[in-house]
């Protein structure tokens, strides 16, 4: 790696000089400071400014502390990240500075002492008003806003969101350590310094799902079901109660044309049997649920010794992305990739300071299939009030193992539909199930075209029902280049569909099911699942975990 090492001489020869003033800059919002921030240190000379913005070390180990070194002479400056105590990295930029224009105001007002005038510019729709001095005869700015104006002593945004100076000292010396950093364009700098802000766990990396007997396990991802599923062992750090979780998936096709159901899961494995021992042994060893319509449906319900898998994303693919763009339409420009990403907060308590087993499935039959690369990021929240919840899984109708023989989810031909029993060994207040449906059924009459209340019972009783439906697919045509096109002037992916549309996630739904006491307790879900016609039948992708306090 080439090294910038005419920065590290630029950055320590500020050694040698004595410092004309410090200033320490406090944020605030709405009138209260940030809590738990670091304040912004900027050191000024006659034709230098230096702003650093050391951070406290968080979750990751090393927060980037970053030097800002402004050459007023030239209107250049020079911006360093120590991403850690073995990396830092630089980039420059000499024209940024130039660019800025203000709107010079007549207001005036003193902070700490002095006097300061107003200056006012728009940046990306956001109002920024700054409050300068020239009675230090130096200049300097908390950011690289406004350095040319004076001494900026207050930087306001949209009028709620201030960055004040609460200190000016004198001749206060300003060391750097001599060090070799990095050269990076400022693009590159830029989304380093953002991707060093939270966790990424980089689960598949253009992980191809398709359906052939050539299809092989390796090292590190497990295939199954000729290849449709892939699977790895994960370790996920400790996650701090109330950070943010997000789960992305990338897809593209790899020669299949058609719109399929895809989903990014987790296999819990806290019990005797788990849903890892059917994708080895087949879909049969499954612990069996029956409702009386004559057929057998293999791991889709938890039981004493068994949870079914717990879909982190439900999603659904387009119409031949990126491999059928060579289909032309006037004024149609396709989209190269699908990305799918969804905040899967909630489920922090199957994944904080754990192993874990997470797969992707996307149903197929073609030799080509998809590529898709998925990921988990964290993000702490610096300050939360949320407290712990429990996650207990309940059901998945989602045949991951389609290609597998594992059976679709018809049993809502049955009046008694799904139904599980649990036991809940302590109370658990406030609960929610988190709930995904999908009707599918590809012909006119099929469920995927027809709206059907999903009910839910609890104990017995009904506490919740729905039509789920999607009226927005035609929002996706660009994502879908093979989709069929008819006489009417609509394509097939513009159709309104039981909550699903090619090229998008399906949100779970949350329903509130109040306090739930210790002991035995039962969900049930009934839907009225269409009549079959020929070789053609409906089913529902259902699923659905407890999560409480």
């Amino acid at each position: 790696m080439k090294k910038l090492l005419f920065i590290v001489f630029l950055l320590g020869s500020v050694n040698s000089y004595s410092q004309d003033y410090r200033i320490t800059y406090l944020k605030s919002s709405n009138g209260t400071l940030v809590e738990g921030q670091d304040p912004i240190l900027v050191y000024t000379l006659d034709e230098v400014t230096i702003i650093t913005n050391q951070s406290s070390v968080n979750r990751k180990g090393f927060a980037p502390n970053e030097y800002t070194r402004i050459d007023h002479r030239d209107n250049s400056f020079i911006q360093s990240a120590a991403l850690s105590i073995y990396r830092v990295i630089a980039t420059r930029d000499t024209v940024s500075l130039a660019k800025q224009t203000f709107e010079l105001l007549p207001d005036t007002k003193k902070i700490l002492g002095y006097k300061c005038k107003k200056a006012k510019t728009i940046v990306n729709s956001n109002t920024i008003e700054l409050w300068y001095t020239d009675d230090l005869k130096v200049k300097g700015a908390p950011t690289i806003l406004g350095q040319n104006l004076g001494l900026v002593l207050q930087m306001v945004r949209n009028g709620n969101f201030e960055i004040t100076a609460t200190k000016i000292e004198k001749n206060i010396p300003y060391m750097v350590e001599p060090t070799s950093v990095e050269v990076v364009d400022a693009l590159t700098y830029k989304d380093i310094i953002w991707k060093s802000r939270f966790t990424t766990i980089n689960v598949f990396k253009d992980q191809i799902i398709n359906f052939s007997g050539e299809s092989k396990s390796n090292d590190t991802i497990l295939r199954f079901a000729s290849g449709t599923i892939a699977v790895r062992k994960i370790k996920i750090p400790e996650i701090k109660v109330g950070s943010q979780i997000f789960a992305d998936v990338t897809e593209q096709s790899n020669g299949d044309a058609y719109d399929r159901t895809g989903s990014f899961f987790i296999i819990p494995i806290n019990k005797a049997q788990s849903f890892l021992d059917g994708l080895k042994n087949g879909a049969k060893t499954l612990p069996i649920y029956t409702n009386g319509n004559g057929k057998e449906y293999q791991g889709v319900v938890a039981t004493e010794n068994y949870n079914p898998v717990v879909e982190l994303m439900r999603f659904y693919t387009p119409f031949g992305v990126k491999q059928y763009n060579n289909l032309q339409l006037k004024d149609k420009t396709w989209a190269d990739n699908v990305l799918y990403r969804q905040d899967i907060s909630d489920l922090r308590g199957l994944l904080s300071n754990q192993e874990v087993w997470i797969g992707i499935f996307v149903g197929n039959y073609d030799k080509g299939g998809h590529k898709v690369s998925a990921n988990i990021t964290i993000h702490d929240e610096e300050e939360s009030k949320a407290v712990p919840t429990q996650v207990v899984p309940l059901f998945c109708t989602n045949n991951i193992m389609e290609m597998a023989g594992q059976e679709y989810g018809t049993m809502f031909s049955s009046d008694k539909g799904l139904e599980v029993t649990f036991k809940l060994d302590k109370p658990i207040k406030n609960c929610r199930l988190r709930y995904i449906t999908t009707g599918h059924g590809g012909w006119e009459n099929g469920d995927e075209f027809v709206p059907k209340k999903n009910s839910i019972f609890l104990d017995g009783k009904e506490t919740y029902s729905f039509t789920p439906w999607r009226t927005d697919c035609g929002s996706y045509r660009l994502s879908n280049p093979a989709s069929g096109n008819f006489p009417n002037g609509l394509s097939s992916s513009d159709y309104s569909r039981a909550n699903w549309c090619p090229g998008t996630t399906t949100n779970p739904i949350y329903i509130d099911l109040g306090n739930l006491e210790a002991g035995t307790h039962s969900i049930q879900i009934k839907i009225p699942q269409g009549l079959s016609e020929g070789d053609s039948f409906s089913s529902w992708n259902v699923s659905g975990v407890l999560i409480g306090e």
